[in-house]
């Protein structure tokens, strides 16, 4: 299949996604693929067949019947955000690192302060666009992310890239992506806390620089890092706008939790509405 194809499909599926959600579906369409077409989907290399097969769906929720529950959705959060956003929490900003961005990804790429250099194949830095409005903050490399030296490379990340193109975000224009890690735990285990001290002042400078108009922290050791609000239930954080020195940010679920648990797609859905609300403000 052709790039320009393999992109229509992928924006196909972001549509049916989106408009799924809106129509107030819990069961999204990944329960009617294998696992394989699923991958294949995510990967932007979709079959004829597989997109033939999926055809029903896609027109039947093509529809303008949308329910209102998104609508209620953001008009609940937007009544919460005036609390919220009064709320600066995380860590302060670092000062010993450099104004260039440049020279701080250099710095990065050849730090050893913890052991975790030792084990690493790459230091993953970032991805996506130095100029992005929304900064997405994640947790810890995998073993996809290790090879490469970009974030979300795996299936999970390709579930991120799909999930942002239903609010119009891409990393290509519009997104910049970082961890509160730049190496990769052994085993995929959880960072600690002392990883965490010596790696985040990496991120915070990096948001310093970026200065995005919001930020989305997915998973519990990115959303507690920067709310502040440490042993905290990531459940007990989402849906809420905090800030993080003055900047908009709303905490949600890793991607990789959804394909774990689709009972957290929903709550996902909810929090990315709020997450546009914020951004999508003329």
């Amino acid at each position: 299949m052709r790039g320009d194809e393999n992109g229509a499909t992928a924006d196909a599926v972001a549509r049916l996604f989106r408009q799924r959600m809106e129509m107030g579906g819990d069961e999204v369409f990944l329960d009617r693929m294998t696992r394989e077409e699923v991958h294949s989907i995510l990967s932007h290399s979709v079959r004829s067949s597989v997109a033939g097969r999926n055809q029903t769906v896609l027109e039947s929720a093509m529809s303008d019947n949308v329910s209102e529950h998104v609508k209620e959705v953001a008009a609940m959060q937007r009544a919460t955000r005036e609390t919220y956003e009064q709320e600066s929490g995380g860590p302060p900003l670092p000062v010993e690192f450099p104004e260039d961005y440049d020279r701080l990804r250099e710095i990065a790429l050849g730090c050893s302060k913890c052991s975790l250099s030792e084990g690493r194949k790459q230091v993953v830095f970032s991805d996506g666009s130095r100029t992005a409005d929304l900064m997405v903050v994640g947790e810890a490399p995998g073993a996809n992310e290790d090879a490469t030296g970009v974030p979300f490379v795996g299936v999970a990340g390709q579930f991120l890239d799909l999930l942002l193109a239903t609010i119009g975000r891409s990393r290509k224009d519009s997104v910049y992506i970082a961890n509160v890690l730049k190496c990769r735990p052994p085993g995929n285990r959880d960072p600690d806390p002392g990883e965490i001290a010596e790696c985040s002042p990496f991120l915070l400078k990096q948001i310093d620089l970026i200065k995005p108009s919001a930020i989305l922290a997915v998973g519990s050791f990115s959303a507690r890092l920067l709310t502040g609000r440490e042993g905290v239930a990531l459940g007990k954080l989402r849906g809420h706008v905090h800030t993080y020195h003055g900047v908009p940010l709303v905490v949600t679920y890793h991607p990789a939790a959804l394909l774990r648990n689709r009972r957290w797609i929903r709550s996902f859905w909810e929090d990315l509405q709020l997450l546009r609300s914020i951004i999508d403000v003329d």
